[in-house]
């Protein structure tokens, strides 16, 4: 329900009778005010007390929820563009319009487009036309996701083995495949008002850290202001740390892509138990093993030994599983005591700690790409770092039907329900998830409040990207992007810069 005042029309609005989404996830009671003219929140009190205004018009939500919008920082295409594929200037720019215009349906307000690996030269011409934009009424474009081509090819998922390459050279290979102009030199740009065409659109680049040359790249991409992600990737635990320690900010689809949890080397996965502080140089600790001595980078021995005192029988399984990273260093011990180890003077050099902040995650929570369990188990162990994406494809629609359709390079996908494969496999090729059905999977997955997870698609992300100021909070002087949602999660209306630009009818 709408009501005006009988004030000139100060642009001032007022949404009362909801509940507005906390940054502890809480919801609770208590009226937004917004300014339609500037398209941004407004301090209630500090409007009221010192512009002595009122507000306009009133909007009673009828005890729903209003959100900030959700953020997508990781979708490949939808309602038939793919963000990978370029046909002309004209043709990529309308596929980003419409996209923009129809995501909103589903709460969406701001994303950003990923491209996977492509060929060097469209690298140049598709980033230079994925810089911040925001057609009228619709979704925010806030710049680009790489994802690729400095992949693990073990790891490749549907990206293609010839276009994945090392970085020989570190960041000037990253230069010579985004293209200088592309890369911005300074943190400045992040989230400008006054950002136009030109401002630089570079915001996520996925590559995995023990592929050559990246490792060394990570530091110069994280000052440049560019979120660095771990994926496709199968390093070990130390080798992710290390890339934290060194600038990475997030990992891109956990659990898919990389090794699975194993208790010796938890790889990627196990940043998320990591604790807040970490020695400085992780220590090597021996590799119990039989007489026989093993072959090298090899820590499978001929059969099980009794490991000592206060060993536990669980080394009696000591088989790791195929793709599980190994420690060349963890093994090159040998059979020295444990003590000798720890007490070692080049131990003990080794041993101070420094903070250690666990980097985001990015989780698609469509059923099919993570077990509930495992997103419950991602959940509990590190909350605060929670991002749920779609990793959507171009067929992405919530109104669309089961079945065959073309995607690029004459192969196709078979849609089935939220599960998306190419046509004769059972490779997953991203999903057609969107995200307001994540959100409500998520808490259903989870257990956790409907705020809770709205958390995860709002402010989460934002955080990530540095712009939580202005996208994806509730925060004075943040940006309008509402999406009012029922107590089911279902979207009932979408507002942009302070104006609504989806209704359900």
């Amino acid at each position: 329900m709408v009501a005006a005042t009988a004030e000139s029309s100060n642009g001032l609005l007022c949404f009362t009778n909801c509940l507005l989404p906390q940054e502890d996830g809480s919801l609770v009671e208590k009226d937004l005010w917004i300014d339609e003219h500037r398209g941004v929140i407004l301090d209630a009190q500090r409007t009221f007390y010192l512009r002595k205004q009122r507000p306009h018009r009133i909007v009673d939500l009828g005890g729903n929820i209003l959100s900030p919008g959700f953020i997508d920082i990781q979708i490949n295409g939808g309602f038939g563009f793919d963000f990978s594929v370029y046909e002309g200037d004209q043709q990529y720019r309308d596929g980003l319009k419409r996209v923009a215009e129809k995501i909103v349906e589903t709460g969406v307000t701001a994303v950003v487009p990923t491209i996977i690996t492509q060929e060097k030269s469209l690298y140049a011409k598709i980033l230079r036309l994925l810089r911040p934009w925001s057609p009228p009424n619709a979704a925010h474009l806030l710049g680009w996701h790489a994802e690729g081509p400095f992949l693990h090819m073990t790891k490749r998922g549907a990206h293609s083995p010839p276009l994945i390459i090392p970085a020989s050279e570190g960041y000037k290979t990253f230069e010579a495949i985004y293209q200088p102009e592309n890369l911005t030199d300074t943190e400045d740009w992040l989230m400008r008002d006054d950002a136009g065409q030109d401002t630089v659109g570079a915001r996520i680049i996925t590559a995995a850290p023990e592929i050559e040359g990246v490792m060394e790249a990570i530091p110069e991409v994280s000052k440049r202001g560019i979120c660095f992600n771990i994926g496709h990737s199968i390093c070990s635990t130390d080798t992710a740390t290390a890339a934290v320690q060194n600038g990475a900010r997030c990992i891109t689809h956990l659990f898919n892509a990389m090794p699975q949890l194993h208790h010796r080397d938890p790889s990627i996965i196990g940043l998320l138990g990591s604790s807040p502080y970490v020695a400085a140089e992780l220590a090597n600790l021996p590799c119990f093993t039989s007489k026989t001595k093993p072959k090298t980078g090899s820590c499978t021995p001929t059969k099980a030994v009794f490991p000592g005192l206060y060993a536990s029988e669980a080394f009696d399984d000591i088989r790791t599983p195929p793709q599980t990273p190994k420690r060349r260093e963890y093994h090159s011990l040998g059979r020295r005591n444990l003590s000798e180890v720890i007490s070692s003077p080049s131990t003990i050099e080794r041993m101070p700690f420094s903070p250690f902040e666990r980097p985001f995650y990015e989780l698609i929570v469509d059923g099919v790409h993570s077990h509930p369990n495992s997103v419950r188990l991602a959940y509990s162990a590190h909350p605060e770092g929670c991002i749920l994406i779609t990793d959507a494809m171009k067929i992405l629609d919530p109104h669309l039907k089961d079945g065959t359709y073309e995607w690029r390079d004459g192969r196709r996908f078979y849609k089935d329900g939220d599960r998306l494969y190419l046509e004769g496999t059972t490779t997953l090729a991203g999903s057609v998830v969107t995200m307001d059905k994540c959100v409500r999977n998520f808490s259903r997955f989870t257990g956790c409040s409907l705020g809770e997870a709205v958390k995860c698609a709002t402010l989460n992300p934002a955080k990530c990207l540095g712009i939580e100021d202005k996208k994806g909070s509730l925060r004075a002087g943040a940006h309008a992007d509402l999406v009012v949602l029922d107590r089911h999660g279902e979207v009932l209306s979408t507002w942009v810069m302070g104006k609504m630009v989806w209704e359900r009818n």
